[in-house]
């Protein structure tokens, strides 16, 4: 509740945010989910955060000021322990893979969009994220599908093609390499938002 109650007084203090009616606040609510695709020299692999239930908060400006994109501000935290790869082994190697120990957590902190979406229609858009995973951040544009459920609930679909070695891991190998993950993996988020206000 802190955490809402500072990015609504944030609303207020930056100058790009004087206007309450210039901002969208969305909470992320329980049932928003993480998959990543992959695929190794003998077949493909699926493992997933089915229930994120962590209440983030999301904001996003309406109107850009002149020449640029949309900031936003929010960020989701994942917990790597709670990836499901729906094979013991392959759970097991990716949170070994992705230094589950030292690093816990998978983190997409939103930074912008190019525009604001149409909530009455479907809207495909472009944003910006920050991932961070196994000590190493970096910055991806990103595909966004925005639609509306109705007045009260929005549903964010976003995916973006990554690879291992862009966070300096080694794709898993059993059998002295003999099966293989490749380096690049798919990963798609879902979320669902309450707007606030």
């Amino acid at each position: 509740m802190k955490k809402n109650w500072l990015y609504i007084l944030l609303l207020f203090v930056l100058p790009a945010f004087n206007s309450p009616d210039n901002a969208a606040i969305w909470v992320v609510m329980p049932g928003s989910s993480l998959t990543v695709n992959g695929s190794t020299n003998i077949n493909t692999f699926q493992c997933e955060i089915t229930n994120y239930l962590q209440p983030d908060t999301m904001t996003c400006i309406r109107q850009p000021l002149k020449g640029q994109v949309l900031p936003m501000n929010g960020k989701l935290t994942l917990d790597i322990l709670a990836f499901d790869c729906h094979n013991k082994m392959m759970t097991n190697d990716l949170r070994k893979t992705l230094r589950a120990k030292e690093h816990p957590h998978l983190t997409i902190r939103f930074v912008s969009i190019n525009s604001f979406p149409d909530l009455k229609n479907p809207s495909k858009i472009t944003g910006v994220v920050d991932i961070g995973l196994a000590g190493v951040t970096k910055r991806f544009e990103i595909s966004y599908l925005f639609t509306a459920e109705n007045a009260q609930l929005l549903h964010l679909k976003g995916d973006r093609v990554i690879n291992f070695s862009d966070f300096n891991l080694v794709p898993p190998s059993k059998l002295g390499g003999i099966i293989k993950a490749k380096d690049q993996l798919s990963v798609e988020f879902k979320l669902h938002l309450k707007p606030i206000g």
